[in-house]
């Protein structure tokens, strides 16, 4: 059973305002802190490519960091690594 409620115009109004302010108060809020080291995942998304292409991007000399089997890839060598390679 489905109950439907009537409200006024000016409570519709009142409650938008608070929603949308809430909302502009969460966004200025939440600082996203960009990663500077992504997973070789993340590092293809970054890059534009599939997974399989970024292990290409590897063997033709994307330097890549191995600690204890984790992997890491910097947005500046991704960076660098493309325009070493722009036509």
């Amino acid at each position: 059973m489905q109950h439907t409620f009537e409200i006024s115009k000016e409570l519709e109004n009142t409650l938008t305002e608070l929603i949308i302010t809430c909302t502009n108060q969460a966004i200025k809020s939440h600082h996203i802190i960009p990663k500077e080291w992504l997973s070789l995942s993340d590092a293809a998304l970054y890059a534009g490519v599939s997974n399989n292409t970024l292990v290409k991007f590897r063997h033709m000399g994307l330097r890549v960091c191995e600690i204890d089997g984790i992997k890491r890839v910097s947005r500046k060598e991704i960076n660098r690594f493309l325009e070493d390679y722009r036509l």
